[in-house]
């Protein structure tokens, strides 16, 4: 299928329901398509009008291309995108938009550390090598087998299965990945990301802050752009919050372009797995992490064959914390 056909598809199928494309080939959640649209209005009808009401549903694809992105979007607006092209350090999710204004509350790169990468999952100093920055000679995490596994009006999930490995050498971990992304109502979705980190010898993780699962958010949201940080313990900024444990971490704002709508992302902590009363790496400039690699001296010890497994949830709303209640947010998932 050229480029110009997949995207003629993806377009009329959008208009039918849930849709997932793989390769040459396109799924829908709705009735066998046998040429014809289905969409509130126009049964029936052999091509859509594109100035009609958006339907309101997720859609979900991926096309066959070597960079691989599958894209979320609902009333055909994106959602999220996640990323998997092979000469990047480490798969992340770009963008992930706000609620209400589907402009991306984290940013894809920024200043003054570019490899912050959105959303993201990644370590340096892992056996001699840096899993995230630096070139890729220092180490990849590489997407082996991406699957979209659910998809309906509400619901996108998918896995990923990835390994951990410098050029020319034998991978050293192997993760195994499953994002939920939820849209709970008009006013805040969840992502959860549940993950196995399977040790494919004996790993040592050096003392660090470089890493692990967080956000990077777009400047708007954070302190040094006029945005605020909010801890579950009551802190208001990096020196209140920085290396100590709290259940949830938050970054929200009015909108740059729209300072009539204030929007945010949370990263939610649990309490046991994979680490303990997890201290934060937290950052004015716009980066929230629950990281445990920094505050242990000597680092961390894994055998070959260990699983470290844990999931994280996100949280992105409409309005300020309060509005979403983020201990509920939670007490739902680690409760």
């Amino acid at each position: 299928m050229q480029r110009r056909d997949f995207f003629k598809n993806a377009g009329l199928m959008a208009a039918t329901g849930l849709t997932v494309t793989l390769g040459s080939e396109t799924y829908g959640a709705d009735a066998a398509f046998e040429g014809k649209i289905n969409y509130p209005g126009k049964e029936g009808a052999t091509k859509p009008n594109w100035g009609d009401a958006p339907v309101e549903h997720f859609t979900s694809y991926y096309p066959d291309f070597a960079d691989k992105i599958l894209w979320i979007r609902k009333d055909n607006q994106v959602v999220a995108a996640y990323r998997t092209n092979p000469n990047q350090k480490y798969p992340y999710i770009y963008p992930l938009t706000g609620p209400l204004s589907r402009v991306s509350v984290t940013a894809e790169s920024s200043q003054p550390w570019p490899h912050h990468r959105s959303v993201f999952f990644g370590l340096d100093r892992v056996n001699g090598g840096n899993y995230w920055q630096e070139g890729s000679k220092q180490g990849q995490i590489k997407s082996q087998d991406l699957k979209l596994v659910k998809h309906d009006k509400s619901v996108v999930e998918f896995t990923d299965r990835c390994i951990w490995q410098k050029p020319g050498q034998d991978p050293i971990i192997e993760d195994r990945r499953k994002y939920t992304l939820n849209w709970v109502c008009d006013d805040y979705y969840t992502l959860d990301f549940d993950f196995e980190m399977e040790m494919l010898t004996d790993v040592k993780v050096e003392k660090t802050n470089h890493g692990f699962f967080g956000v990077r958010v777009e400047q708007d949201l954070c302190p040094f752009g006029g945005g605020n940080l909010l801890s579950s313990e009551g802190g208001t900024c990096e020196k209140d919050t920085f290396s100590k444990p709290a259940k949830w971490m938050a970054f929200y704002g009015k909108r740059r372009f729209n300072p009539a709508i204030t929007e945010g992302v949370a990263v939610l902590c649990p309490p046991k797995e994979p680490f303990e009363n997890c201290p934060w790496f937290t950052r004015d400039y716009g980066n929230i992490s629950p990281m445990p690699f920094l505050f242990k001296e000597g680092g961390f010890a894994f055998e070959k064959g260990f699983v470290l497994k844990g999931v994280y949830r996100l949280v992105v709303f409409a309005g300020t914390p309060q509005d979403v209640d983020l201990n509920a947010r939670w007490n739902e998932i680690y409760g």
